[in-house]
């Protein structure tokens, strides 16, 4: 496993990290771990599954497609 050094931590943070370290019953060092785990989760994801989980929304709820022209004709039926 790797190692690293976080230097200049501002002192807010620091006793911050150490109060949920001491809450979650963790040590600080871990605690720095599952932050940084839960700052970087689900952030990275791939386009075709992004589209599929749409997709799959899209069905679940039934909604139709909007289309140009659709669009336009609510616009123009808004405006009578």
């Amino acid at each position: 496993m790797a190692n690293i050094t976080v230097k200049n931590i501002p002192d807010d943070l620091y006793k911050n990290l150490q109060y949920f370290a001491a809450i979650n019953h963790r040590s600080l060092n871990n605690e720095i771990i599952v932050c940084m785990e839960k700052s970087m989760r689900g952030r990275r994801f791939k386009t075709a599954q992004f589209l599929d989980k749409a997709q799959e929304i899209r069905e679940e709820i039934k909604l139709p497609y909007l289309t140009d022209d659709k669009l336009n004709s609510i616009k123009q039926e808004g405006r009578l």
